[in-house]
Parts: structure tokens; C-alpha cells; sequence
């Protein structure tokens, strides 16, 4: 599993599609997708930013054996998607001050 999650996600950074089922996760924040995979037994998901400067934050990874996503999984993918978007505010800062130099 961990092998076909890192190839979907070294395909989408190299700008190519997925090789792993997609599917948008807007219940988290817009722009956040959720990689999906399964074998007899478990579902595999992967949630992510999509590429932002090259960039693809993984926001969390995990197995389920219900259909319905828990909201513990939910509510850390928010908390890691709101300190992704602080960083990236705080490197955006960073760059205008140097520039300003």
C-alpha cells in the first residue's frame, strides 16, 4: 500500500494524474483531496493539498473498515490544513520582506 500511495503521489508532483482512485474532499477545505486504494480487507486513505508551488502536503494518512470517514479523521486533517496555510502565509511573508530588502 504504502508503495502505490508514494507512486499516485510522486506522479501528481511531477504534474501527471494519479494512479489511485480520487475524489475531492471540499468537507475538509477546498483544494483537499482524498487518495483511496483497499485490499480484502481495508481502505487506505490518504488525504492531501493538492500541489501548491510543487508542493503536496499529505494532511493525513489511515485505515478505515467503515464507509464513512470518522470525524477524528476529519477534524486532523483541518488542524493540518490550517497549520499548512499558516506556514505557507508565513514563508509568502518572509519572501515580500526579502524582496523589499
Amino acid at each position: 500500500m504504502r508503495l502505490d500511495f508514494g507512486h499516485a503521489l510522486r506522479e501528481m508532483q511531477n504534474g501527471r494524474a494519479a494512479t489511485l482512485d480520487v475524489r475531492p474532499m471540499p468537507s475538509i477545505g477546498p483544494g483537499v483531496y482524498e487518495l483511496k486504494d483497499s485490499d480484502e480487507k481495508t481502505w487506505y486513505r490518504v488525504m492531501y493539498l493538492a500541489r501548491k508551488d510543487d508542493v503536496i502536503h499529505v494532511l493525513d494518512c489511515f485505515e478505515k473498515n467503515v464507509a464513512k470517514t470518522q470525524k477524528k479523521d476529519i477534524k486532523t486533517a483541518v488542524a493540518r490544513l490550517s497549520h499548512v496555510k499558516r506556514r505557507l502565509m508565513e514563508e509568502q511573508s518572509n519572501a515580500k520582506r526579502k524582496a523589499e530588502k
